[in-house]
C-alpha cells in the first residue's frame, strides 16, 4: 500500500485583510452619511382651526405670471429685487405674511427662488397660492 503524502503547505484563504477593508469601508460610509444634510423648502400645512383673516394692507403680495414676470405689490420687479421689496414691506410691519401667487404655467425654479428670497428677507410666514387665469 502506498502512503498518501500530506503536503504541509495546503492553500488557505486568509480573510483578515478582507475584513480590514470591509471595516474601513463601513466606517467611511457611516461617517459620510452622518454629515449629509438635506435642504428643502419648509412648508406649513393648513390646520383645522378657522382661518385668520388678514387686512389686505398687511399682506405682502408677490405674483408670478405665466411668462415669468414678477410683481411685488402690483409693481413689476426683477427676481434680484424681490428680497429688497419684501424687506421694505417687513420694515413697515414685521409680522406681515408674504403670499406668493404663481400661475400654473410659471417656472417652478423661479417660484422656489422667490420663496427663498422671501425667507432670506426675514419673512416668518410665506404662503403659496395658485393663480387661476
Amino acid at each position: 500500500m502506498r502512503k498518501r503524502r500530506h503536503r504541509p503547505d495546503e492553500a488557505e484563504i486568509n480573510i483578515a485583510p478582507m475584513l480590514d477593508i470591509i471595516f474601513i469601508l463601513l466606517i467611511f460610509f457611516i461617517v459620510t452619511t452622518s454629515f449629509v444634510k438635506e435642504f428643502a423648502v419648509d412648508m406649513s400645512r393648513p390646520s383645522n382651526a378657522p382661518p385668520k383673516t388678514e387686512k389686505l394692507s398687511e399682506v405682502i403680495f408677490v405674483k408670478i405670471d405665466a411668462s415669468g414676470q414678477i410683481f411685488v405689490k402690483d409693481r413689476l420687479t426683477d427676481v434680484r429685487a424681490v428680497r429688497a421689496n419684501i424687506e421694505s414691506g417687513l420694515a413697515a410691519n414685521p409680522e406681515s405674511p408674504v403670499v406668493v401667487a404663481a400661475a400654473r404655467q410659471a417656472d417652478a425654479g423661479l417660484l422656489v427662488r422667490v420663496v427663498d428670497q422671501a425667507r432670506v428677507a426675514g419673512a416668518q410666514r410665506v404662503s403659496l397660492v395658485a393663480l387661476v387665469e
